[in-house]
């Protein structure tokens, strides 16, 4: 008998989790690879008790997908693997992934989304939910064991009876089951109830949406519209657009520049990523009409401040304004990059007594660890990235007291950050590099060879500081005698090297992602020819 194995006219390649979800080349995203891992996860979520997020056969499971062209292609195997394992599967179209999220939650049914999220064209994956929530870290182990397992079993099955053809493929390619709406709904409603608490909404507020090719692109203008707002729809693409609202750089500032210049008066731009769980808010002068960014990691700490959160959570690489700002009394010990890890850390608060939890990502995604009422309003827990509660949220701190985006954030703490990468930057080599800056225990020749090596790197001509100490939370996070931050850490999703800054100014945080991703010779290529 021929394998299904024998016969592939590919290298299969393993799908690896990075700081949320899978994700992989579409090369590498065969229809047959998908089927093995969400076989595998389905299998692993039916061994687990219904308490911590286990389903069973005939449970119904929901999907939804983002605008990659690659995205159908991935669903039709979801579809099949779901099928395979006795589940009813539902399909809520194209909508956010936070709204996919809420919607199966309610439900409560486990879900996948399908997203390469803010990744870059060539690249996609999914993203498993249980039945409670987000996968965790914890799981991940387990879950490859199940993989592993689940790859040996259907590799060894007959060629003429597979599923799939040799390139991987379904050979019967089946219409996707047609999408139902409820999920676009509810996830409407949800904000339309609670942010309606305020008659005046968004009234007089010109807001242009960046719709690019996020799939909630639609949903959010008419939210916003919905609240009153003046909304202009522009800048929307056919084909996909890798937002990453971690790293927008001087290019995409000019287009959405050009986009607001064609439209005079308006008060705010904003925007999401592809999958619609991570907020882009500017603000637009009133005189030069001069649009102005503001990471996530400050928007985050507005939307806690409107909401009166008594705990928040953040990873390391968070602007650290928040250790010096109202909220600094409420934060929970950070954590490493990734809203697994957000999680736990609000599941922490939630157990000490807590009741306003909160959490977010330097790249904006919000998560709300707890129910939160304001105004009389309840608003319910959304444990995973969310992009329309910090939107809404800012327009209305703002709006409420009637100032502008720039006054309000203008309050917060002088502290200032930036954040870049290098791509196609093989993530292997990073990690080198962490571990090359990582001391072993107390060996003290380590320590003199890593302060040496970040002395020849952070130098005086590039206005570094002494480094005053190192933290290694999550990749290498350098903290400099004058409170300049520099952070190295290797992407968990991409072959990318990302460093974040903070610093006193601006233009102090730009000079140091500058440096640091300067080609050929910044500070990430510095510390790749150092350990050629």
């Amino acid at each position: 008998m021929s394998t299904l194995l024998s016969q592939l006219n590919y290298s299969p390649h393993v799908l690896q989790f990075g700081t949320s979800g899978r994700r992989g080349l579409i090369t590498d995203l065969t229809q047959l690879e998908i089927y093995i891992n969400v076989t595998a996860e389905l299998e692993y979520l039916m061994g687990l008790p219904r308490e911590d997020g286990g389903i069973r056969t005939g449970d119904d499971f929901y999907y939804a997908l983002d605008l990659r062209p690659s995205s159908p292609v991935l669903a039709e195997a979801v579809e099949r693997a779901v099928t395979d394992a006795g589940l009813r599967v539902i399909s809520l179209g194209k909508i956010p992934t936070p709204a996919l999220m809420f919607y199966a939650l309610s439900k409560g049914c486990a879900s996948i989304m399908v997203t390469g999220s803010h990744i870059p064209f060539d690249r996609n994956g999914y993203k498993l939910n249980t039945s409670r929530g987000e996968l965790l870290k914890q799981h991940e182990q387990p879950i490859g064991a199940k993989v592993a397992e689940v790859r040996e079993r259907v590799y060894a099955g007959s060629f003429t009876e597979a599923a799939f053809d040799a390139a991987g493929m379904l050979r019967a390619q089946p219409a996707l089951a047609p999408p139902i709406h409820a999920g676009r709904d509810a996830y409407f409603a949800r904000y339309v109830e609670f942010f309606s608490a305020w008659p005046e909404g968004l009234a007089g507020r010109r807001i242009l949406v960046y719709q690019h090719s996020a799939v909630g692109r639609d949903l959010l203008a008419g939210l916003l519209t919905k609240l009153g707002a003046e909304v202009i729809p522009a800048g929307r693409s056919e084909s996909f657009v890798p937002i990453d609202t971690e790293n927008i750089d001087a290019e995409q500032l000019a287009a959405i520049q050009k986009l607001a210049d064609e439209h005079p008066g308006l008060w705010a731009v904003v925007s999401i990523d592809g999958d619609s769980d991570r907020p882009l808010i500017l603000s637009v002068d009133a005189r030069s009409g001069q649009v102005r960014f503001f990471g996530g990691d400050l928007v985050g700490m507005i939307v806690a401040e409107y909401l009166h959160a008594d705990a928040v959570v953040v990873p390391i690489s968070c602007n650290d304004a928040i250790d010096r700002g109202s909220l600094a009394g409420v934060l929970e010990p950070k954590t490493r990059i990734g809203s697994p890890f957000v999680i736990g850390g609000m599941d922490a608060a939630l157990k000490k007594g807590r009741h306003a939890v909160c959490g977010w990502e330097a790249n904006g995604g919000f998560l709300l660890g707890s129910d939160i009422e304001r105004a009389g309003r309840r608003l319910t827990a959304l444990a995973t990235r969310d992009a329309f509660l910090p939107v809404l949220a800012v327009l209305f701190a703002a709006a409420e007291r009637g100032i502008d985006i720039a006054t309000l954030f203008g309050e917060l703490p002088r502290r200032f950050s930036k954040a870049g990468l290098l791509k196609n930057f093989p993530r292997e080599a990073g990690l080198e590099i962490v571990r090359h800056l990582t001391p072993s225990g107390n060996d003290a020749d380590a320590h003199v060879k890593i302060a040496t090596d970040l002395a020849r790197v952070f130098t005086p001509a590039h206005g570094f500081k002494s480094v005053s100490r190192l933290d290694y939370t999550d990749g290498v996070r350098i903290i400099f005698s004058n409170n300049d931050v520099a952070h190295i850490r290797p992407s968990g999703n991409a072959d990318e090297l990302r460093i974040y800054a903070a610093a006193d100014t601006q233009a102090r945080a730009d000079a140091i992602v500058a440096e640091g991703v300067r080609e050929p010779d910044g500070i990430l290529r510095s510390f790749q020819r150092l350990l050629a």
